[in-house]
């Protein structure tokens, strides 16, 4: 999606099941306090996560991690996108990621990878630049 000067549109899920959702909820308000519009659905599977992405045409799909292993999730997310032809979804990921599978995460193309504690300035920046470099649909 090229940057036209609208506001960000930014899917937040939380993978599966997992009920631990105060971190995204707490980065879900600071995205919306940064002028960003903020779609949170919770407990997606890969179909439904870029099923929801598409239909909302958002530049960003965030998916938090506090149980299982980003690396069951992220690779179907990222496939599923390719299938469908879509190259302009930004892809980040948060919450309890093992240090060890970051460098795996980003060979699948996430552009973001944030932990507690991060900095809700350093995802909103990665945002920005991560967005401003996709190529249009």
């Amino acid at each position: 999606m090229a940057d036209t000067g609208q506001k960000k549109r930014i899917l937040l899920a939380k993978s599966q099941i997992d009920a631990h959702d105060r971190g995204v909820r707490y980065i879900a308000r600071k995205l919306l306090e940064a002028g960003k519009e903020v779609i949170f659905i919770r407990y997606g599977v890969p179909d439904e996560i870029v099923h929801a992405a598409l239909q909302e045409d958002v530049d960003v799909i965030g998916i938090s991690f506090s149980t299982g292993t980003p690396t069951a999730v992220i690779p179907k997310v990222m496939s599923l996108l390719k299938k469908k032809g879509v190259k302009d979804k930004v892809v980040i990921v948060g919450g309890i990621v093992p240090d060890d599978i970051v460098p795996k995460l980003r060979e699948y193309g996430v552009a973001g990878v944030f932990g507690p504690g991060s900095a809700p300035a350093d995802i909103i920046d990665t945002i920005e630049r991560a967005v401003s470099k996709k190529p249009s649909a």
